[in-house]
């Protein structure tokens, strides 16, 4: 039986995939049994060709692949939908999330009497990035954290684990991977924190520019504030005399 399941949303990475897998197989082999499914957002740089070669030895990976782009929280909806474990560990396609941090991700969801955990978020520590990038970063952290006040000061970074069940149960909506520690806790689930390290890109470039991501998640915090205030707040317990 598959315990975890690795989620990559991976768009034209056709430079940066099979260094990333190479460190997947390293860092878990000696740990679980783990299965890895990337997920092609109708890629078109090769990287198609690159995991089916890659598919020929290595039984673990599966690949899915959208008919067109759906971005990287449609893709991370897609392949947890299909995965067989019951934990989940997303990272992203271009390398910047070393994957020797997966173990540590997953150890909290992993522990004894840690039912109540639902979700560990990793938070980036030295971020290898632009100044612009940080930056913009930090100004939406901050905006998000102080009007929806989910204690996290990263939910921009890709790694992180989550429980399947608990992931799907959760209301579906693009960029919704930037809104996953609010919507666990709305749920009633215990969220952990832990830092992880980052890495330049491998190759290739970002798909995002600052002003896509900001112009995009003004109305998305305004979603999600709705879905906070408008949570259930009712809990049944089923009578048993």
């Amino acid at each position: 039986m598959t315990d975890v399941s690795i989620v990559i949303p991976a768009r034209n990475e056709a430079p940066n995939i099979a260094t990333l897998l190479d460190g997947i197989d390293a860092a878990l082999a000696p740990v679980c049994d783990y299965e890895v499914i990337v997920v092609d957002d109708a890629s078109d740089d090769g990287m198609a060709e690159v995991l089916r070669t890659r598919r020929a030895t290595a039984p673990r990976l599966r690949v899915l692949r959208h008919d067109r782009s759906g971005g990287q929280s449609a893709a991370v909806h897609s392949g947890v939908r299909v995965a067989r474990g019951a934990l989940i560990a997303t990272l992203d396609g271009d390398g910047q999330n070393p994957p020797e941090e997966l173990p540590k991700l997953l150890a909290p969801l992993m522990a004894p009497d840690s039912e109540a955990v639902g979700l560990v978020a990793g938070q980036r520590v030295g971020r290898q990035d632009t100044l612009s990038k940080k930056l913009a970063s930090r100004f939406a952290n901050g905006l998000r954290a102080r009007i929806l006040k989910d204690g996290t000061r990263d939910t921009g970074c890709g790694l992180k684990a989550f429980r399947r069940e608990a992931f799907l149960a959760l209301p579906y909506f693009d960029h919704m991977h930037r809104y996953l520690p609010a919507l666990f806790a709305r749920d009633g689930w215990a969220v952990a924190h832990v830092d992880v390290s980052h890495r330049p890109r491998g190759g290739g470039r970002s798909h995002y520019s600052n002003l896509q991501r900001g112009l995009v998640g003004i109305v998305d915090l305004a979603g999600v504030a709705w879905l906070l205030r408008r949570r259930k707040k009712s809990r049944p317990t089923e009578l048993t005399e």
